[in-house]
């Protein structure tokens, strides 16, 4: 299968997603049973591998790991002892899997003990009960294992030019999508709770940072096709009506996040870019609305064999072979300060209103000079320049008040009500 983003009809394959989520969820209720907790359920998920989906080891007996085999259409696991065992996938009954799947987990010398309730499903029947017979679409399978093999190459991408907490990218089997997240570091308000099938302290605990994620669903719940999802939890204000990329983007009222379509990647010149675009002008609606340090959790992305350069304090006065001098134009009404990196500006904008008193209304730092203090650089000559002009600063921009924020020795600068 040569194309990297392949063709995905929801519809078609349905009966066979839904029986591939479940039999996921039935391998990653045992890894969830044998596994210390990690943050955010991350000791539970599974990976993109060329064959399929891995649980990566699990700590029962002498180690087991469990893998989706889609290319020959296998449950296969391996034991750190040097066992091995099989059993096909194909058209069967949950009850089924979950029967052969014990038996697998016996012949390698684990303990097959784990929940048997389903998550996040409507309806849900216990695995040993469920003798619904399923259908299994090979072909299907094996192009979403492409899709995913193609998602999994452009998330982790996006991951690289981010220096903050983020996720590995990884899928979740009780909603069924390959996800990464972005973590701004401070606390979040408490989720309230109340998802379909899923205990309120495992969503509490899932949401107690604030976060910027993106994921891929094959479809359902709530939309009958491939797509992207975007999201911030808290979502800040002005989140909904954010401008993001591309144009087939779009907020979905009733998911509460924006989606791109599969097919609008599928369709583009450039699929990989055109998600990345999807993925940068969300997360980056979040941390300007939500006020996240981006210079301090953003970088440059990721290149093949290249060491990204150290982003370490300097001693005070000392001085960077990249500075450059952060210049200023300012007129009557508005005015911008900006500076120029290895051909790349960097511009932070602002507004006089009155006399005695300017406000800062925009940062912008390109990905390439992030990580850098640009930003920093930019809003520090602002409050020097307005120490030395007598005037007074608004930071409306949200990058700008949370580096003021940061740092109480500028806050004299600031408008006091």
């Amino acid at each position: 299968m040569s194309n990297k983003w392949p063709q995905l009809d929801y519809l078609s394959w349905r009966e066979t997603c839904s029986a591939l989520h479940l039999y996921l969820q039935i391998a990653g209720k045992y890894r969830l049973a044998h596994t210390p907790w990690l943050n955010h359920s991350w000791n539970a998920t599974f990976y993109v591998t060329p064959s399929g989906l891995t649980s990566s080891p699990i700590p029962d007996g002498p180690g087991i790991e469990i893998l989706f085999d889609f290319q020959d259409h296998l449950v296969v696991g391996t034991s750190g002892d040097g066992r091995k065992a099989s059993f096909a996938l194909g058209p069967s009954t949950v009850a089924a899997f979950h029967a052969n799947f014990v038996r697998l987990v016996s012949e390698l010398g684990g303990t097959p003990t784990f929940n048997g309730q389903p998550n996040e499903v409507p309806h849900p029947v216990p695995f040993s009960e469920d003798h619904r017979e399923r259908p299994y679409d090979r072909d299907a399978v094996q192009r979403f294992h492409h899709a995913l093999m193609a998602v999994d190459r452009v998330f982790k991408t996006f991951r690289t030019s981010f220096l903050g907490k983020s996720s590995p990218v990884h899928l979740f089997w009780g909603s069924f999508d390959l996800a990464v997240t972005r973590f701004s570091g401070r606390r979040a308000p408490l989720h309230g709770g109340g998802i379909p099938a899923l205990p309120d302290d495992v969503a509490q605990e899932a949401y107690d940072r604030e976060v910027s994620s993106a994921g891929f669903w094959p479809g359902g719940g709530g939309i009958d096709y491939p797509a992207f999802y975007a999201y911030a939890y808290p979502a800040p204000n002005g989140f909904r009506g954010a401008s993001v990329r591309p144009d087939a983007a779009f907020w979905h009222d009733g998911l509460s996040e924006f989606i791109l379509p599969y097919d609008a990647v599928r369709a583009a010149a450039d699929g990989d870019e055109a998600l990345l675009a999807f993925l940068v002008s969300t997360y980056e609606a979040t941390a300007e609305l939500g006020g996240w340090d981006r210079d301090l959790l953003e970088g440059a992305q990721g290149r093949p064999a290249q060491v990204r350069p150290p982003d370490a304090e300097l001693p005070k006065n000392a001085h960077s072979s990249t500075d450059e001098a952060v210049e200023r134009e300012d007129g009557a009404s508005k005015g911008r300060y900006r500076i120029v990196l290895d051909g790349v500006e960097a511009e932070m904008t602002y507004s006089r209103a009155g006399e005695g008193l300017i406000i800062i209304d925009h940062t912008d730092v390109p990905g390439a000079l992030r990580g850098r203090k640009v930003g920093e650089r930019l809003v520090r000559q602002a409050v020097e320049d307005a120490r030395r002009e007598g005037v007074a600063i608004i930071p409306l921009c949200p990058f700008a008040k949370a580096q003021i924020d940061r740092h109480p020795e500028w806050q004299d600068v600031l408008r006091r009500s």
